[in-house]
C-alpha cells in the first residue's frame, strides 16, 4: 500500500509536490520517556519522605524542581524532535528545525550527486539509520535517525538519478503521487 503524501505546506511551490515528510526516528524520545519515568519516581519517593518539619514550603520545592527537570529533560526534547522535519518533495530536500527561532534549508535535488547511508546495530534493530548526501559545492548534508531509511535512500535515488521518458511520469514514483 502506498503512503499518502501530507497537505501540501505553504513553502512548496505550485509545480511541486511533497513526496514525504518526517521527523526523525522516535528512538530520538527514548531519553525523555526515561527521564520522565525517574522524574516521577524521585517525585513520589521525596513526597513520600518529606519530614513534617519540611511543611508547608517543602513538598512545593520538590514540586518546583520536578517541574523544571521536566520542562529540560522532557518536554524540550520532544518539542525540539516534533519540529525537526524533512520534506522531500519532487524537486528539493526541505530541512525545518527550530522551537522560538525557525531555521530553514532547502536542498534542490540536481545538486546531490552522492547518497550514501549507515546504520549500526542499534539502528538496524529500530529501523532509522543516517544519510549522507554529498553535493558538489558544499560539504555534505547529514540526515541522522531517518525512519525507515533504506525506503528513503530508494526513492530519493529515483528521484534524483531516474529519468522517465519525455511526457511520461515514473511510475514508481506515481504511486507516491496519486
Amino acid at each position: 500500500m502506498a503512503r499518502r503524501p501530507p497537505r501540501t505546506p505553504r513553502h512548496i511551490g505550485s509545480d511541486e509536490q511533497v513526496v514525504r515528510r518526517m521527523h526523525t526516528h522516535l528512538k530520538a524520545l527514548l531519553w525523555p520517556a526515561l527521564a520522565l519515568v525517574l522524574i516521577a519516581v524521585g517525585l513520589g519517593t521525596a513526597l513520600a519522605m518529606m519530614p513534617v518539619e519540611a511543611e508547608p514550603w517543602g513538598p512545593w520545592a520538590v514540586l518546583a524542581l520536578a517541574g523544571l527537570l521536566f520542562l529540560a529533560l522532557c518536554l524540550l526534547p520532544v518539542l525540539r524532535w516534533w519540529s525537526n522535519t524533512w520534506t522531500l518533495t519532487t524537486r528539493r530536500l526541505i530541512h525545518r528545525q527550530g522551537i522560538l527561532t525557525r531555521t530553514s534549508h532547502d536542498l534542490p535535488l540536481t545538486r546531490i550527486n552522492d547518497i550514501a547511508s549507515e546504520r549500526g546495530l542499534i539502528d538496524r534493530l529500530l529501523g532509522c539509520g543516517t544519510l549522507k548526501l554529498t553535493t558538489a559545492a558544499e560539504d555534505p548534508v547529514w540526515m541522522r535517525d531517518v525512519p525507515h531509511v533504506e525506503d528513503v535512500h530508494v526513492l530519493l535515488s529515483e528521484l534524483i538519478f531516474s529519468t522517465p521518458a519525455p511526457g511520461t511520469q515514473d511510475p514508481y514514483l506515481q504511486e507516491y503521487l496519486d
